[in-house]
Order: C-alpha cells, then sequence, then structure tokens
C-alpha cells in the first residue's frame, strides 16, 4: 500500500505531514511518498529513518489566496497538482492533503476524474453522536443540488458507512425542517420520493427524514443534504461545540471548589473533547472521486495527518469505489450531461 501525501498543504506544512508520515510509518507500514518541496522536506526528515518513505520534487504550493477553481490547472508543478496527478497515473493508492479544499475537490474532479456516472463529489465527514456516529454528505462541495444528487450521495454514504464504519445496513436518512413526509421544498420532496423507491426496491435502508435537533442523538448513519444546507450544519455544529468548552472551562476555573471537581472528572472530560476532536478522525473522504482521495483538516497536526493517513489506506481497502460502480444503475435517473 502506498498514500500520496500532499506535504506543503495546510497551516503546519510540512512538519506535520512529515511526522504524520513517520507515524503512519511505525504503526501502520505503508509506503508513503511526500509530494513538495525537496529540500523543506528534506530538513524535517533529517536523523530519521526514512524506509519505506520517498520524495518527489514539487516546486510550486496552492494556497489559500488562489481561485479553487484554477488554482491546479495553473500551478502544475504544485504539490497538490503532482500529487492527484500521481494517484491519476496509478504511482499511489490514494491522496491525502490538508490543503485547500476548493481547489482539493476541482483537482480531484478534473485529474483524477470522478467516477462515470456521478453526477457531483461530494464531501462526507463523520461525526460523533449519541450512538456510533453518523455520515453527513454533502458538507459544502455542492451548493446547489438536485435530487439526483441527493440519491447518489445516499448511495456512496450508505457503501461508505457499511464499508468503513462497520454497520451492515446503514440508515440513510434526508435533513429537512420536519419529519413529515410532506417537509421541505421542492429539493427535499423530490429528493424524499427518490429516496423512498430506492427503500421500496430493497437498495437503501431509507428512514425518512431527519431534523437538525436530533442528529446527534441518534436514528441515522448517514445524513443526507445538500452541501450549502450541510456546511451551515457543519459550522454551526463546531461554532456550538466551541462555545461548550469554552463556557465549561470557564465554570470549572471558577472557585477552588469547582477546581477540585474538574480534577476528580479529568479523565471524564477529556474522553468527551477527545471524542469531538477533529483531528481524532482525521479527515474527509471526496466520495464519488475515482480513485481515494482525503482532505485532511487545513489546521491538522502530526497526529490529525497520521489519523488521514490511516483513513485513506483503510479507504484505499475498504473497496466503496468498486461498491459504486457496480451499482451506478440504479443511481442515475436520466442522461448524464
Amino acid at each position: 500500500m502506498k498514500i500520496i501525501v500532499d506535504a506543503m498543504g495546510g497551516d503546519n506544512a510540512p512538519q506535520s505531514a512529515v511526522k504524520g508520515t513517520l507515524y503512519a510509518r511505525q504503526r501502520l507500514g505503508v509506503d508513503i511518498v511526500l509530494v513538495g518541496r525537496k529540500e523543506d522536506i528534506s530538513s524535517c526528515l533529517e536523523g530519521c529513518d526514512t524506509d519505506g518513505i520517498s520524495i518527489v520534487d514539487a516546486r510550486e504550493v496552492v494556497t489559500m489566496h488562489d481561485d479553487p477553481s484554477t488554482a491546479t490547472r495553473k500551478k502544475k508543478d504544485s504539490s497538490m497538482t503532482v500529487a492527484l496527478t500521481m494517484l491519476k497515473n496509478g504511482e499511489g493508492d490514494a491522496v491525502v492533503s490538508a490543503g485547500s479544499t476548493g481547489a482539493l475537490l476541482t483537482g480531484a474532479t478534473l485529474i483524477t476524474k470522478r467516477i462515470k456516472g456521478i453526477r457531483r463529489a461530494a464531501m462526507a465527514p463523520v461525526f460523533p453522536s449519541m450512538e456510533s456516529g453518523f455520515m453527513l454528505m454533502d458538507c459544502g462541495a455542492n451548493a446547489d443540488c438536485t435530487p439526483e444528487y441527493l440519491l447518489q450521495f445516499a448511495y456512496m454514504g450508505s457503501f461508505y458507512a457499511k464499508r468503513l464504519m462497520g454497520i451492515s445496513n446503514p440508515r440513510v436518512a434526508l435533513l429537512n425542517n420536519g419529519a413529515e413526509e410532506t417537509k421541505g421544498g421542492q429539493l427535499q420532496q423530490s429528493a424524499y420520493k427518490l429516496l423512498k423507491a430506492a427503500k421500496d426496491e430493497g437498495r437503501l435502508n431509507f428512514v425518512g427524514n431527519i431534523e437538525g435537533s436530533t442528529m446527534f442523538m441518534g436514528g441515522a448513519d448517514v445524513v443526507v443534504t445538500d452541501g450549502f444546507s450541510g456546511n451551515i450544519a457543519l459550522k454551526t455544529t463546531e461554532g456550538a461545540a466551541k462555545l461548550l468548552f469554552k463556557e465549561l472551562k470557564g465554570v470549572l476555573k471558577k472557585n477552588p471548589i469547582n477546581k477540585f471537581a474538574a480534577a476528580i472528572l479529568y479523565k471524564d472530560i477529556k474522553s468527551i473533547a477527545k471524542k469531538l476532536d477533529p483531528n481524532e478522525v482525521g479527515g474527509t473522504p471526496m466520495l464519488g472521486i475515482s480513485r481515494p482521495v482525503i482532505k485532511a483538516h487545513g489546521s491538522s497536526n502530526d497526529e490529525a495527518m497520521f489519523a488521514a493517513i490511516r483513513q485513506a489506506k483503510a479507504f484505499a481497502e475498504s473497496g466503496v469505489i468498486d461498491d459504486v460502480m457496480r451499482n451506478i444503475e440504479y443511481m442515475k435517473i436520466g442522461e448524464e450531461a
């Protein structure tokens, strides 16, 4: 197994990518190709065991200031472009990047290409819940969606949840402003009909609509939505979690009695924080791309990059892409544009 890592992507590059790679070699035994400025990567590897680690020199870097729609096309010698091209050419089994989300999605679509028949790739982060967790897709790649997009997201999310989350019959729900079948706008109502038809055919375990207030309580393993709504849900959740922990921290430091209580509860509080820490998850898979691509968080540290590499390995070994290709005929409702 060989994982290609965009070593120059993210706020902590290339240090986080290099350290994450070293952890991956020790814990996973995978071969790693670090793509980026050779001298910068080599300096981070100085004195380390580099067995199974290689460097491919790429002089340019895609930054957050670059136009996502043209970045990989204009910067052909960027670490991101070179990494995706290598994946396309079969020189690795998956790509991990903490670089610009928009540029990575566009590059993966134009260079590595979508699976034939898939209309749009989707980003699908996994959130914790009162049960085992759930996948939200799309979380921002596609602001404007058609009912067919949501149908395809449901299938892809279901395959991913089954293969990588270990859920035998993933429950798929449609994010909506009410549980009733008639809720939502035209997009949600049309998508509901498609998802219900797939359920009636025995192809999806569609459980109906789910509201934002109940997503984290359980009841669904895959929550399907358009990227606009999904991104708002994602950012709202992140903001609420930050507020909660900030307020909790203030309470626990308020007086000596609270500090004593905090010391007693330290392990339990730490376990909750760990469950909600995006660095523990690793990254977000880009489903619908013909080869595995993982988007790591832009502020990923070394442990987060390791987790993203671990996730990329699991994705490459999972067979999810093969599942999508085998079932593409059930995921289309018209001729491909």
